[in-house]
C-alpha cells in the first residue's frame, strides 16, 4: 500500500467489497477467490481507508480471508483512522524471545531441555546455553536483524541493520508524530542508555537535559509507550491484588523493545558483550534487567511492575509480577550471584509463598 496511488484511489471511492475485489485482481493479476485465496494488504497504515474496509471485509457475504501488516507506529497514531473494533483480530509481533532466538539457531535439543525442566541437561550445557545467551544479548530479537546474523555470522552486519533500525525510527518521529513533540521525543529516546546506567533505574527528568520537567516531557514518554518503543514498568506501593491498582505513577523505570537495539543505541560492540565477565554486568546489570522484562513480556496481559520501600529502606524487588493467584517478586542478578537482600526482606515483609531470582547459577528450589 505504500507509495500506490492506484490502491490509494480504489479504497478512497467506497467500501463495495466486488468492486475492491476486482481491482486487487487487476493490481496483483492473481484470480482472487474466496475459497483459495489469502489477501494480504502491507503496509497498510498508509491508506486509512483501507483499515477501515477491513470491517466491511468481515461484514461482507462472502468471507475473504484478509491479513492486514503494517507499522504499529503508524497504526496506533494515525489520527485519521477508524479502527474496525470487534471485526478484526490483532497480533502484535514481538522481538523474538530467547527460546526463539534458540529455534532461530536450530537449537532444537537445547530448546527442548528447557522446555522440559530438564535441568541437568541444562547443567551439562550450561557453557553452551550462556554462549547462545551472550549472542542473543549483542543480536537481540528483531526478525530482521537475527535473519542477518543467521546469514553472515558478522557482527558488523548485524550492528549495521540494528543501527539501521533505529534511523527508521527516528525518520518515523517526524512522520508519524507532532511535529512540536519531536525534539523531545527524540531527546527522551537517546537517553535511554544513560537512564539505565544508574544504580536506581528510576527514571529521572532531569537527565535528559538539565531542568527538564515531567510537564515538559511526559507526552514525549506516553508517545513512545504508546508506538510500542519502549516499556515503562511503575513502581507498586503494596504488592496486593489487583497489582496495577497500586501504580506510583511518578515513580517507573523505562526499557526499551529490544536488547539488540538498546545496545546500538548504547554503542556498546561485540568487543564488550562476548566478554564472559562483562555481558551480564554491563550497564550494571541493566542488560539482564532488559533481557528478563523481555522474557515477561511474552507472556499476553501479565502485568509488571517493581516494588522499593520507603524512603529510609535501600530495599528493591526488580519485578513484581501477576498470577491469577498470587504476586511474585522477581529479583535479577547478573553472573552467578546467589545475594539476594531486598528479596529476603520482601518475603519477611509480605510473606511472599513464591520468590524468583535469576542468575546464571544452575537451578534450585
Amino acid at each position: 500500500m505504500e507509495n500506490n496511488q492506484r490502491m490509494s484511489a480504489l479504497f478512497s471511492l467506497d467500501y463495495d467489497i466486488e468492486r475492491i475485489i476486482r481491482g486487487l485482481r487487476a493490481e496483483s493479476r492473481i484470480d482472487i477467490q474466496h475459497s483459495d485465496t489469502l489477501i494480504i494488504l502491507d503496509e497498510i497504515q498508509e491508506i486509512p481507508q483501507a483499515v477501515e474496509s477491513l470491517k466491511y471485509f468481515q461484514e461482507h457475504p462472502t468471507r475473504y480471508d484478509v491479513i492486514a501488516a503494517g507499522s504499529f507506529l503508524g497504526l496506533t497514531l494515525h489520527l485519521n483512522i477508524s479502527f474496525p473494533v470487534g471485526k478484526v483480530e490483532f497480533l502484535q509481533l514481538k522481538p523474538l524471545s530467547f527460546h526463539e532466538f534458540l529455534l532461530a539457531q536450530q537449537q532444537v535439543q537445547l530448546l527442548e531441555a528447557l522446555q522440559t525442566l530438564d535441568y541437568p541437561l541444562v547443567q551439562t550445557f550450561k557453557t553452551r546455553y550462556v554462549e547462545l545467551l551472550q549472542t542473543y544479548f549483542f543480536v537481540g530479537g528483531m526478525p530482521e536483524v537475527v535473519s542477518i546474523y543467521n546469514e553472515t555470522q558478522s557482527w558488523q552486519a548485524t550492528r549495521d541493520v540494528q543501527i539501521s533500525l533505529l534511523d527508521t525510527y527516528r525518520r518515523d518521529l517526524g512522520k508519524h508524530a507532532p511535529s512540536s513533540l519531536v525534539p523531545k521525543i527524540a531527546q527522551t529516546w537517546e537517553n535511554i542508555p544513560t537512564q539505565l546506567a544508574k544504580e536506581n533505574r528510576k527514571f529521572i527528568y532531569g537527565l535528559i537535559k538539565q531542568g527538564a520537567r515531567a510537564r515538559e516531557y511526559g507526552a514525549a514518554l506516553n508517545w513512545l509507550s504508546q508506538a510500542g518503543l519502549i516499556y515503562q514498568i511503575y513502581r507498586s506501593t503494596a504488592p496486593k491484588f489487583p497489582i496495577n491498582s497500586y501504580r506510583d505513577l511518578q515513580a517507573f523505570k523505562i526499557f526499551t523493545v529490544d536488547l539488540g537495539l538498546l545496545n546500538a543505541l548504547s554503542g556498546l560492540g561485540p568487543e564488550v558483550l562476548l566478554m564472559p565477565d562483562q555481558v551480564f554486568t554491563e550497564f550494571k546489570g541493566a542488560l539482564t534487567e532488559q533481557f528478563v522484562l523481555q522474557e515477561l513480556k511474552v507472556f499476553k496481559n501479565l502485568p509488571v511492575s517493581y516494588w522499593s520501600g520507603d524512603k529510609n529502606s535501600t530495599a528493591e524487588v526488580d519485578f513484581l509480577i501477576q498470577t491469577p493467584n498470587r504476586i511474585i517478586p522477581i529479583e535479577v542478578k547478573a553472573k552467578e550471584s546467589l545475594q539476594s537482600k531486598s528479596l529476603k526482606f520482601f518475603h519477611q515483609r509480605f510473606n511472599s509463598k513464591i520468590s524468583i531470582r535469576t542468575s546464571l547459577s544452575d537451578f534450585r528450589q
